[in-house]
């Protein structure tokens, strides 16, 4: 035990157990008795006793010994516990779905070296997050020690890597002409998972950081920031390639990159994917959060789909996923979720889809996305703010009742023109509050940005 309490004390659970996963750094927030405590608390929400539950690990140094921990709680609890290894976490949604188990996968994601944490699900992929038995096994791991189950359960090792690999090339097909790819895993479990998924296709792959290594040596594993993007880019250039793909630490994320060497935006992504589900499933239900392009629902109608909005997080798509039998969902944050891959998300089938749908044609990705692209976006940047209410309040008075706007409060505050929109919210977890704005051309979207910065940063 590290630190100079408990990680199970109350106090310390407050900071790492958040609203979709367990999080924090090693050793003095996370470490092998937080995690074994956790194991016998999921067995307890999830009834794992009579089901078992399967346990995955990515990379990092902390991970298979908390794993270990995990498993020995789980078992002590009265679960059989399968262990899968070294995995991304949508392998370890594919395991718990195919296998029919609650899962447990050791990650912090994007997050830098020091930090790691616990994503769990329910048998069949299904989130657990703060309102869906997160907060209750925070509950039970405060209490203590919970009572040993009747007999101690098993613990074995079990290789999926090959049956998921397979199972998302059966998802989406990758034929037609032969194209050059560049894939940075960013030393994460792309460099697991990319060989097994893509080594079988008719593809010249460009490896770039598959060493696994939680160190992260060369840069961040968080594509969504542009700087850790400059030696994909860099290499599709020197290359000659089609296209690059980049993924997080978990691989449960996917970025692109086009022949010319410019980052594709996941709103465009969104739109070419829900297509392509679109056409094999007419008049289907796509789901896309509030801050992806309007050009998204416009493209979902426009294929004869039904496009239906919610909230920026993963459990309001997979929620509404569930509601609307939706075919697909997609988050500007570079998830993308399929209801064929029990409704998780997966950065590797993503990324298949744009190699399907490349392959299938002559030209070059730039030409391809081009009609998906129809607006121009700001990003998502933050400001420090301390009255985020006050601030928000200001500028709902700002624009409601201006000609031709509408506002909505779905997550945070919307405001919408024919012209442009803007999405204020405030973080969950800091002093923060997110703008994404976007315009039908640049000096649209820029001076409505900087508008909108003015009033944020002006705030006393």
């Amino acid at each position: 035990m590290s630190g100079t309490r408990p990680t199970t004390d109350p106090a310390n659970l407050d900071q790492v157990i958040k609203a979709y996963d367990v999080r924090g750094t090693v050793p003095d927030q996370v470490d092998e008795e937080l995690a074994r405590s956790v194991g016998r608390a999921f067995v307890e929400v999830t009834g794992a006793a009579t089901t078992g539950v399967v346990v995955g690990h990515d990379m990092r140094p902390s991970s298979p010994g908390l794993a270990q921990a995990f498993a020995e709680g789980a078992s002590h609890a009265g679960a059989d516990v399968t262990m899968i290894g070294l995995a991304s976490t949508d392998q370890l949604y594919f395991a718990s779905g195919h296998l029919g188990l609650p899962g447990a996968m050791f990650t912090a994601s994007h997050n830098p070296a020091q930090y790691n944490g616990i994503k769990l699900c329910r048998a069949g992929a299904a989130p657990v997050g703060r309102d869906t038995g997160l907060a209750r096994v925070r509950d039970l791991v405060a209490a203590g020690e919970a009572p040993p189950g009747a007999t101690p359960g098993r613990v074995e090792q079990r290789d999926v890597l090959e049956d998921y690999a397979a199972h998302l090339r059966s998802l989406a097909p990758v034929t037609g002409r032969r194209l050059r790819v560049v894939v940075d895993a960013g030393n994460g479990m792309a460099g697991h998972t990319a060989p097994a998924v893509l080594g079988p296709l008719d593809l010249h792959v460009v490896e770039l950081y598959y060493e696994l290594d939680g160190t992260f040596p060369h840069h961040e594993a968080n594509p969504i920031e542009p700087d850790n993007l400059r030696d994909l880019q860099a290499a599709v250039l020197h290359e000659g390639a089609d296209l690059g793909l980049a993924f997080d630490g978990d691989a449960d994320r996917c970025f692109v990159v086009d022949e010319r060497g410019e980052a594709v935006s996941p709103s465009v992504l969104t739109a070419l994917i829900a297509a392509r589900e679109l056409a094999k499933e007419p008049g289907a239900t796509v789901i896309h959060n509030l801050i992806t392009s309007r050009a998204v629902p416009e493209i979902i109608a426009e294929q004869g789909g039904r496009a239906v909005r919610t909230r920026v997080g993963h459990s309001y798509i997979k929620a509404t996923m569930a509601e609307t039998g939706a075919v697909f969902g997609g988050e500007h944050s570079g998830h993308f979720y399929f209801r064929d891959f029990w409704r998780a998300d997966s950065g590797m089938l993503a990324a298949l889809h744009v190699l399907a749908a490349l392959a299938e044609q002559d030209g070059p990705l730039s030409a391809l996305l081009a009609d998906y692209s129809r607006y121009r976006a700001s990003g998502e940047i933050n400001s420090t703010v301390t009255d985020q209410a006050g601030v928000v309040a200001r500028l709902e008075k700002g624009y409601a009742g201006q000609p031709g706007v509408e506002v909505d409060h779905l997550d945070g505050l919307t405001v919408t023109h024919d012209d442009w929109w803007f999405n204020v919210r405030p973080s969950n977890t800091e002093p923060l509050l997110r703008l994404n704005a976007e315009g039908r051309d640049e000096a649209t979207m820029t001076a409505l940005r900087d508008e909108v910065l003015t009033t944020i940063r002006s705030a006393p």
